[in-house]
């Protein structure tokens, strides 16, 4: 299976801080036996963020790219609604189990908004 990483963080798109993140799930997906290739930093916005989803999943064959950042509440934090305009489907029953999860560590999770979707069928899922 292959996979990809889209760190979503106007900070580190700018080489203003390092992406701790990215290099943790590229890790974990490593130790799943996913083949990692690659991790995309992109700011956040919109377009930026739907373009890297479709050129991960249109252009390289990923079986399953993850995003993280830009799920919270402020202003800046647009990824769901990047994903949202180029999936398929929705899977909110995974992200709901993702947010219980997270609430074990940190009651921020609370306030997350991430979504999980299928696009372009049912081999290529978005986190």
């Amino acid at each position: 299976m292959k996979a990809a990483i889209i760190t979503v963080s106007d900070r580190c798109s700018a080489g203003l801080r390092e992406d701790l993140t990215g290099a943790r799930l590229r890790e974990l997906l490593i130790e799943d036996g996913y083949e990692v290739l690659g991790i995309a930093i992109v700011p956040d916005e919109i377009n930026r963020i739907s373009r890297e989803l479709i050129r991960w999943c249109d252009e390289t064959g990923c079986d399953l790219v993850l995003t993280n950042g830009g799920t919270g509440v402020s202003p800046r934090d647009v990824t769901p609604e990047a994903t949202k305009a180029v999936i398929e489907r929705e899977i909110p029953g995974m992200a709901e189990a993702m947010r219980m999860e997270s609430l074990k560590i940190t009651p921020y999770a609370m306030i997350s908004r991430a979504c999980l979707a299928v696009l372009e069928g049912p081999k290529k899922t978005i986190m």
